[in-house]
């Protein structure tokens, strides 16, 4: 990862980051050859191990980041490990399923799909996904969009671009497969808003820089859109996804 943009703030990650949809799960076993092994690896806070331990026998979820590890969701069928992405934490052709959720834009790629490829078992699945920005209702995402660009658009790291064109311009060497369309649903507070807005790398990088938080500001500006603070609102994350398959 070029950067830590998530341990200081790993306990609002584990609080706020929306948790993927079951049918996700349920379609990537579909495609897997069996079910006793996924690999979820730059897991953060385990929201993508956890759903994965719902579809398959066992889970090993691998992050570099302790304090990011040590907010992670437990789960009995969910071993959580320190480690990098580009070195091998899996015995060689033993995973049916190698996922990256919303962190292959912080890895080196080509190092990680090395050690993905050796970590297959014949016919096994890789899947990479990210989410693109929140939609609630027009008025809100204008000011979520303009937040987004303009208050903490010059704070996004560099690798932010490659979640914005939902990966298609990563080298993916695997036989890919088409894949239907996903989201994440939720249903937010404003003050639920605002603590996942404060989980964006580039809201973390404004704070460290302005030693100001821009959160606050953007939820006095929505307040009258969106009505009574504990109201709930729908909000929706379309997924990008690519899946592929290792070499028989």
């Amino acid at each position: 990862m070029p950067g830590d943009y998530f341990s200081a703030i790993a306990p609002a990650y584990a609080r706020f980051r929306p948790h993927y949809p079951d049918a996700l799960f349920a379609w990537l076993a579909g495609r897997a050859p069996a079910r006793r092994l996924a690999w979820d690896c730059a897991t953060g806070s385990g929201q993508a191990a956890v759903g994965l331990a719902s579809r398959f026998k066992r889970v090993i979820a691998s992050d570099a980041s302790a304090a990011q590890l040590s907010h992670a969701a437990p789960h009995p069928k969910v071993r959580y490990v320190r480690a990098t992405a580009e070195h091998g934490v899996i015995r060689r052709g033993t995973v049916d399923l190698v996922c990256v959720a919303q962190a292959l834009h912080w890895l080196d790629a080509p190092a990680f799909f090395a050690q993905a490829a050796e970590a297959l078992a014949p016919h096994g699945v890789v899947a990479v996904w990210c989410y693109r920005l929140l939609e609630i209702e027009p008025d809100l995402d204008t000011a979520v969009q303009r937040f987004y660009h303009d208050v903490v658009g010059p704070f996004w790291p560099p690798e932010r671009h490659h979640t914005e064109d939902g990966y298609r311009r990563t080298d993916f060497p695997f036989t890919e497969q088409a894949a239907p369309a996903f989201g994440i649903t939720a249903e937010l507070t404003l003050a639920e808003l605002g603590g996942y807005l404060g989980t964006w790398s580039a809201t973390a990088r404004y704070r460290e820089v302005n030693a100001q938080d821009p959160v606050p500001a953007f939820l006095d500006a929505v307040r009258p859109l969106w009505g009574a603070p504990e109201r709930r609102r729908m909000a929706r994350w379309p997924l990008a996804l690519r899946v592929g398959t290792g070499p028989p």
